[in-house]
């Protein structure tokens, strides 16, 4: 199975990520290209490659394809996986915005490179399944969604170019620090590109390798490639090359990730000042030409699917041959995911009861109810080996199980090896509800796409430059208050488990940016008090004070009626393997 994986911030490790790898194609150009697929000129949303005959070919197309509005989740994790055995194509909990971010390969940093259309673009959900011509490829699979999207919703884009909020790399004051590559032996391959690491010592730090790379490969490995989840707190828009250097170098460089700052104080670097002292480029916030896509028109609802497909596309039912139980060794911290070619085994090891349920149902800690005071004592290792299935002949199982099926298997094996039972209902829990205190937002100008993306707004200004405490900052246009309190449990779901009410009285739309910190930070210390940004004894800015001071609003904790998940039964230890 491959996943298309996008380059939002993604929440906790889900099931589905089991042998799975990310992949970055032609997105990973300078300024993340958005017309890598696509000409600058044209006006339609699919068409293929042109035949060499005089009458074009007909645009790609799945054999099959059902489109349906995404079911509710606590905290929806969009998922494209393409199994490649079998040829099915999954899209889950997908925004339109993020299916034509895909289709046109336009997956950068910086969510706000897709232009134009209606506000529902990055709000309602959809689910895709289909299955595509034996053999075909990533690009084949992107050319079809496109072609999917234009018959079913009627999209309709074109290409452009726009001054951005961008990164600007530069050479520094004292000049590059770099080594132009070396030459390979005769006869050997060279090694290209660049790839950066977490390397767990104290302190903690990233390290990054480059070989044989141009200034403007690095400049767009920086927040796409080889540094995904390395430098992604730190850059949320595309690095554009105006170092002028040309040739390729060998190098490397480390830094801290922002998360880790408060606590090391002088200890830890930042990106930007590793780039500065190790390499001597310069790295800085700077409107940039970018390649943009615009939305031209799109309905907001799909054709309807054809008869009967539902059921022949609806994802199949996962047979295990034998699943093992068995205590984690001593030390053991998962979720750690592995899974077995060779006997079509998935494994999951280091995972407590709790884990397992919580992770399974997609809900927090708090939104389950009835739960034993056992639930977190132990740690398990689930080894499942799976039945043949003929459908795929000798493809490998495991690989090409989706999201959803291996949730539904791990349910199965929770019931049938831990007697596990459990219904949803209302009961009273702490919840959040949004009131208005001193609003001062900007009014938004109607004309602007709703929506929330993470990074600087149009000016640029970013204030986790001078705080490094701060680790989020929040870029939202044309919002209303119950907008923004239904997303904030999908965008800040460390704060926030369960809906937000708005209660605010606010009738009209806004514009406004907010920085604050992440949960975990909350609690954590400088270890070098006289550090630059540690002067206080912890500097983060949790949300709730964010959007009080920089909204004028509150979230206010509140006792009402919220979902949970009830465990009726539920075993101490499986039944015997």
């Amino acid at each position: 199975m491959e996943q298309m994986i996008p380059g939002a911030i993604q929440p906790a490790p889900k099931l589905a990520q089991s042998g799975a790898r990310a992949i970055v194609t032609s997105a990973a150009t300078s300024g993340g290209d958005v017309t890598a697929l696509v000409s600058a000129e044209t006006s339609t949303a699919a068409e293929a490659p042109t035949s060499t005959s005089t009458s074009p070919a007909a645009p790609p197309h799945f054999d099959q394809a059902t489109i349906q509005s995404s079911p509710f989740a606590n905290h929806p994790n969009t998922n494209f996986e393409y199994m490649t055995g079998s040829s099915r194509f999954y899209v889950r909990q997908a925004t339109l915005l993020e299916l034509i971010r895909s289709a046109w390969n336009a997956w950068t940093p910086d969510r706000n490179r897709i232009l134009g259309g209606p506000s529902w673009l990055d709000f309602d959900r959809f689910d895709i399944a289909a299955t595509a011509p034996h053999g075909s490829s990533q690009d084949d699979m992107r050319l079809m969604l496109r072609t999917l999207l234009t018959e079913r919703f009627g999209l309709v884009v074109h290409t452009g170019t726009k001054l951005m909020p961008a990164y600007v790399l530069s050479v520094g004051k004292g000049g590059p620090k770099l080594k132009p590559a070396s030459k390979p032996a005769e006869g050997t391959a060279t090694d290209t590109g660049c790839d950066a690491v977490l390397m767990e010592s104290s302190p903690p730090y990233k390290l990054a390798h480059c070989r044989s790379a141009s200034m403007a490969e690095f400049a767009a490995a920086l927040p796409i490639y080889g540094f995904a989840g390395g430098t992604n707190d730190y850059l949320s828009a595309a690095v554009v090359d105006q170092t002028g250097l040309a040739g390729a170098y060998d190098f490397e460089f480390k830094w801290t990730p922002r998360p880790q700052l408060i606590r090391l104080g002088s200890d830890g670097i930042t990106l930007f000042d590793a780039l500065d002292k190790q390499l001597g480029l310069k790295l800085e916030p700077k409107p940039a030409p970018l390649p943009v896509l615009y939305v031209d028109s799109v309905h907001e609802k799909p054709t309807p699917n054809a008869p009967g497909l539902d059921k022949v596309l609806a994802p199949r039912s996962v047979e295990v041959e034998v699943a093992t139980f068995r205590l984690s060794a001593p030390g053991t911290r998962g979720p750690n995911y592995d899974y077995d070619p060779s006997s079509d085994q998935f494994i999951l090891r280091g995972v407590t009861l709790r884990w397992l349920i919580t992770n399974t149902w997609d809900i927090a800690d708090d939104m389950l109810a009835d739960a034993p005071p056992w639930l977190d004592k132990n740690r398990w290792d689930l080894v499942a080996k799976l039945a043949h299935d003929p459908a795929n002949g000798s493809t490998n199982r495991v690989r090409e199980m989706s999201d959803q099926e291996q949730t539904e298997m791990v349910k199965k094996l929770l019931a049938e090896r831990f007697g596990l039972k459990v219904h949803t209902e209302d009961r009273p829990a702490d919840a959040y509800t949004l009131v208005a205190a001193n609003p001062h937002m900007a009014k938004a100008d109607p004309d602007n796409r709703t929506g929330c993306h993470e990074g600087p707004g149009a000016d640029g200004k970013d204030p986790r430059l001078a705080n490094r405490a701060l680790t989020r900052l929040m870029t939202c246009q044309n919002m209303t208050m119950a907008q923004f309190a239904e997303m904030l449990r999908i965008n800040a779901s460390g704060y926030i488990k369960s809906p937000v009410l708005d209660r605010t009285g606010l009738t009209g739309a806004y514009d406004f940016t907010i920085a604050f910190s992440g949960a975990g930070m909350l609690t954590r210390q400088p270890v070098d008090s006289s550090s630059e940004g540690a002067s206080d004894p912890n500097p983060a800015v949790s949300l709730f004070d964010a959007v009080q001071k920089e909204m004028g609003v509150k979230l206010v904790k509140q006792k009402r009626p919220v979902q949970m998940l009830v465990i009726d039964h539920v075993n101490e230890t499986p039944t015997e393997n």
